[in-house]
């Protein structure tokens, strides 16, 4: 069996009949929730709205024979069709017109060309350098832009054509003709689409509505009441008839550069949706592979009339709920949609343009990625900003320019990370050789007596070295004799960087103060050699480690660390002591959060422990099944303590329940007390500490807690 035959097999493999039905059924759903929504987006990218059923039979078809995903759907989408409408609007083409007729399949053909150029050179490794936050905030924006576009016609308008001001003044100038019954039947089917995918997710309500509304055109003739119909749609398939619009190409370079936008995200969106979805699936993606399904796609489209076709996150979506899990629903999809235009076309006349417009509208919404914005918002203030550069820059300048603002922010996100990367200054545990700890980070580290240890977390050059001198400079007290700068995560370091270290080298001397680079790798060194600053290699500045360093300043282990109070110039020193391995996991992995997952691991402790006939084994391998799993010796003591208050609550009137599971706590406490004191004597009177703390800050009853 060859590579070609097993590719195959593995798309269209059904373990079992019921299996197969599954996915042929899904390509069924997929095709009826297509028809009001390729409609829609026909329309949106300026085709008589017939033509995105066109464009949704053989494409679909084709890539399901050339895609090496295992469930994903390709067809007509929001982004490519906006997309297009804003370059016919451009180029001053009419919506549903003759020309855009012609000129919509062109623009197709020419995206398809893109693809396979992009095929051709492996282009699908560039995707890797467009950030999440740049390509939800360009969808975002390309949704809302449609969704404004769009809006007039939810109360019997007419679409609105430019960006985000133009599109607003739109809206106002058409609400004096604001007809409430077609406004009525809009709200009333986005509700109904919001809820049913609230609490039926698995129910298509977006095809139920659209027959419902079909019939009710058809019943009681909506058309009369003022409410706007779809017109009437010829049965049958005759996408080939945009053919001819081939041969009428006359600005084929505005046509060129225009298509390169639209191929761009084709290829972008399509790859980043497939590909998280073969990872949750578990399996892996041959890029080069799919950007040739999406250029056969694309060229299948054009062949159809129709605009440019894309990735369906929403469909796919809406197909793996039903348990669909092979290419055998894309073939199930197309074939059931050339099924409608032959058999179910004549129906289309009778559905309102406010549902079809609601039911874009609703998947439009669905589209929007607002969450991310807000979870970049709450951890990442960076990737927000550039999240809404890039909304902003769609709605404010356009699909076209926002592309290419898009790619210029998604390089300036890596800039930006290269240029502020990690940083942390470094002191030691009390019993913890050889090893360095963030001081921000772990609230038992200790600054080495003055020395100042700075780690940078990237390769050092023309635009973050800056920062790396600015950070040292505000650090440096009057005490400070040493600096190092720990470059672990230095493999690389440019001319500017390098004559820079050696302008901070000479002023420390001259200041008294010795400064050294360690940890990096041997390739810096030639690049300090090659950049004349080979005088920091002469004389002994670079060292392989920081212990080397700190021996070669005549500081040797233990090392001597600062006393337990504030400097004179404010900056804060970290001073508690700790009891050789015994240090708090928990803070050092989470940070701020560490308190708040010491609760949550303490109330799952909590819950085990109201079992019935709990024995002191039971106790101590309870913690093994927490989410966590087994915690420090440290970070137990301080649980317990959680545990004991939350007992107190619970079983106040249990009093002997509650002493019965306070004598395993206690007993608990012993062992880690004695584990602790052969560790080192000191750590009991921090354990001590420590309870105390506790004990003021949650106002419990200290009587009979603390030995």
């Amino acid at each position: 069996m060859d590579k070609t035959d097993s590719f195959l097999i593995s798309k269209f493999r059904v373990r079992t009949f019921g299996q197969f039905m599954k996915d042929i059924f899904g390509g069924i759903i997929v095709a009826l929730i297509s028809i009001p929504i390729s409609m829609g987006y026909a329309q949106i990218a300026g085709l008589p709205m017939q033509y995105g059923l066109y464009g949704s039979v053989f494409t679909i078809i084709i890539y399901g024979f050339l895609t090496t995903t295992r469930d994903f759907v390709f067809g007509v989408d929001a982004a490519p069709a906006a997309l297009v409408g804003g370059i016919l609007a451009d180029m001053g083409i009419a919506e549903g017109s003759e020309q855009a007729a012609e000129a919509v399949p062109t623009l197709t053909l020419f995206v398809a060309g893109w693809l396979l150029v992009f095929c051709i050179f492996r282009a699908g490794r560039v995707v890797k350098y467009i950030s999440s936050s740049v390509m939800g905030g360009f969808v975002t924006g390309i949704c809302v832009t449609i969704i404004l576009m769009q809006f007039p016609k939810l109360f019997g308008g007419t679409a609105g054509t430019g960006e985000a001001p133009e599109l607003i003044s739109h809206i106002i100038s058409q609400s004096g003709d604001f007809h409430f019954l077609s406004f009525g039947l809009s709200i009333l089917s986005i509700a109904l689409i919001t809820t049913a995918k609230k609490y039926i997710p698995k129910i298509p309500m977006s095809v139920i509505i659209m027959a419902g509304a079909a019939a009710a055109g058809y019943f009681i003739d909506l058309g009369s009441f003022g409410v706007k119909l779809l017109p009437d749609v010829e049965s049958g398939f005759h996408g080939l008839s945009g053919l001819v619009s081939f041969t009428s190409v006359s600005q084929v370079s505005e046509y060129l550069f225009s298509s390169l936008s639209v191929a761009a995200v084709i290829l972008a969106e399509s790859l980043l949706a497939s590909g998280s979805n073969a990872m949750k699936d578990g399996y892996k993606l041959d890029n080069n592979r799919e950007i040739l399904a999406y250029s056969a796609a694309n060229f299948a489209a054009a062949f159809s009339g129709c605009c440019p076709v894309n990735a369906s996150v929403s469909r796919t979506g809406i197909v793996r709920q039903f348990g669909a899990k092979s290419q055998w629903l894309s073939v199930s999809a197309g074939l059931s949609m050339l099924a409608v235009l032959y058999i179910a076309a004549p129906m289309i006349k009778y559905l309102p343009v406010p549902v079809l417009t609601s039911i874009v509208v609703s998947a439009l919404i669905n589209a929007c990625e607002f969450r991310e914005a807000v979870h970049f918002f709450r951890h990442s203030k960076t990737e927000f900003y550039i999240f809404m550069g890039a909304f902003l820059a769609v709605m404010i300048f356009g699909t076209v320019y926002g592309v290419m603002i898009g790619i210029v922010l998604s390089f300036v996100a890596v800039i930006i990370r290269a240029v502020v990367p990690p940083r942390a200054f470094l002191g030691v545990i009390e019993g913890k050789e050889n090893s360095f700890y963030s001081l921000a980070r772990n609230g038992e580290a200790k600054p080495i007596k003055n020395v100042l240890i700075y780690r940078f977390g990237g390769n050092i050059f023309f635009a973050n070295i800056d920062t790396l001198q600015s950070d040292i400079e505000k650090a440096v007290r009057n005490d400070t004799k040493i600096i190092i700068i720990n470059a672990g995560a230095c493999g690389n370091i440019d001319m500017t960087a390098a004559q820079r270290l050696m302008m901070m080298y000479d002023d420390y001397k001259e200041r008294g103060i010795s400064l050294y680079i360690t940890e990096h790798v041997g390739e810096v060194n030639d690049s300090l050699r090659k950049f004349g600053a080979e005088r920091l290699l002469e004389s002994g500045a670079v060292r392989m480690t920081t212990d080397l360093a700190l021996r070669d300043s005549g500081i040797h282990y233990p090392y001597p660390t600062e006393d337990a109070q504030e400097s004179s110039d404010g900056r804060p020193h970290h001073i508690s002591r700790r009891a050789k391995g015994i240090q708090p996991e928990l803070e050092w992995v989470f940070g701020d959060n560490a308190r708040s997952y010491k609760d949550r691991i303490a109330q799952e402790l909590v819950e085990m422990l109201f079992s019935e006939n709990i024995t002191k084994s039971d106790f101590e391998n309870a913690e093994k099944h927490t989410l966590w799993g087994r915690v420090n010796m440290f970070d137990e003591d301080e649980i317990l303590d959680r545990i004991e208050q939350y007992l107190e609550n619970e079983l106040k009137n249990d009093p002997d329940r509650l002493m019965q599971l306070e004598k395993l706590i206690e007993s608990r406490r012993e062992y880690i007390e004695e584990r602790m004191k052969k560790m080192d004597p000191q750590s009991i009177e921090r354990l001590r500490e420590r309870r105390q703390k506790f004990i003021e800050r949650s106002g419990k009853n200290a009587t009979g807690k603390n030995k």
